[in-house]
């Protein structure tokens, strides 16, 4: 969704490192550029476009059953698909000045601005004069830049611990039973969708190659089929709610132990269709491919959009809740999204998304960078490891 994760390639040569200083170093010289892979630039964007349509869809659910079931199936396992490439693209990251400084410019600066405009855009354009601008409560979209945070800078700790997907699922199913948990920086979301990044960080590119398998893409078609059958039953039968992971059990009126049963089954659910959602994701580079690398902007900005039509009335219109007023919603919402995602709203809005801020930092100064060895590089020997290990040998 965002540029603020690390890129899967190098960027466009020549170009500075987002948060980091003109001289930041780019691939090694003479090292031909890598190009991006298609596949997940792909997956950001449907993930991206789907998160536009629920928000469109939102309105519509009340008077509809089937806009309620479709919602649910979304909601399920849009969010969740991108925290787990979120987790996926953080395997790699660390307390290294250069990323850390990234972290600040691509997630924190973002946050503190839009958090700010979005207060602002609630208290006149809702004539809400009572909504206050504070940075500890996360209005609407900024809870995620708050999530991507804590998430990143708790990755090494994750990488280390013996069962990392299990402990952030016992600590998800914790929150959802603590209603105590307040509002501040939207801890509850943090840790309920904690175990999706958790799980990203455990996956390797042959996990993402094995769920892209023609037999897995045929078998998603029934999988989202029944999902749909079950959404449908559901939908006057249980809130949606859930779907957020943003209250406790209690607070959504259902018995404490409901928070961990749900904690588990929607886990398992989000799961499964989060891999059918990769199944189907194309891997070849199409014409909107592109714009996958510049969905934060897309994310952020469709948000005054959505929450304006509430504002101003426009789903007051009649057509709008007719099964041809749904369409067109969902092709308005799909086009601005993609719209949104493009050069001239980078341009624009890059300042506030993508500061460079090099007179905020001080960054070591280095030589040619070199790659950072990924989570599944072999282990450096130790010196004189062989040595040792001879002289060892020698000795018996």
């Amino acid at each position: 969704m965002t540029r603020a994760l690390p890129p899967h390639t190098y960027e466009r040569a020549k170009a500075p490192a987002a948060g980091g200083s003109p001289e930041a170093p780019g691939p090694p010289p003479g090292k031909p550029e890598k190009p991006r892979d298609s596949f997940f630039d792909n997956t950001k964007l449907l993930a991206i476009v789907l998160v536009a349509c629920g928000h469109a869809w939102q309105p519509l659910t009340s008077s509809s059953r089937t806009a309620e079931a479709l919602y649910m199936v979304v909601y399920a396992f849009h969010m969740p698909a991108f925290i787990i490439v979120s987790g996926y693209f953080s395997r790699s990251f660390d307390a290294r000045p250069d990323r850390l400084v990234r972290l600040v410019t691509g997630v924190v600066v973002p946050y503190v601005v839009f958090e700010v405009a979005y207060s602002l855009f609630k208290r006149y354009a809702d004539d809400d004069p009572t909504h206050a601008i504070t940075l500890l409560d996360p209005w609407y979209l900024t809870w995620f830049l708050v999530a991507l945070f804590v998430w990143r800078l708790t990755a090494p700790l994750w990488r280390i611990v013996r069962w990392p997907v299990p402990l952030a699922l016992a600590i998800a199913s914790l929150a959802a039973i603590s209603p105590d948990i307040g509002d501040d920086l939207d801890l509850q979301r943090v840790l309920q969708f904690l175990p999706f990044f958790v799980f990203g960080l455990s996956l390797r590119p042959e996990h993402f190659k094995l769920v892209r398998r023609r037999s897995v893409r045929i078998a998603a078609v029934p999988v989202f089929a029944v999902a749909l059958v079950v959404a449908y039953w559901a939908a006057p039968r249980m809130s949606s709610a859930w779907f957020y992971h943003r209250d406790s059990a209690q607070e959504l009126g259902a018995p404490w132990w409901t928070g961990l049963v749900m904690t588990m089954a929607l886990f398992a659910c989000s799961i499964v269709l989060s891999a059918c959602f990769f199944a189907w994701t194309p891997g070849r580079r199409l014409w909107v491919t592109a714009l996958g690398a510049s969905t934060l902007y897309g994310y952020l900005l469709h948000g005054f959009l959505a929450k304006g039509s509430r504002f101003w009335g426009w789903y007051d219109v009649d057509w709008v809740r007719t099964p041809l007023g749904m369409i067109a919603v969902t092709f308005i919402a799909v086009a601005i999204i993609l719209v949104l995602c493009t050069t001239p709203f980078q341009r624009i809005f890059r300042p506030v998304m993508e500061p460079k801020m090099a007179w905020a930092f001080r960054l070591p100064a280095r030589g040619p960078r070199q790659a950072a060895p990924g989570p599944d590089a072999p282990r450096a020997k130790a010196p004189g490891a062989d040595a040792s290990r001879e002289r060892e040998v020698v000795r018996r």
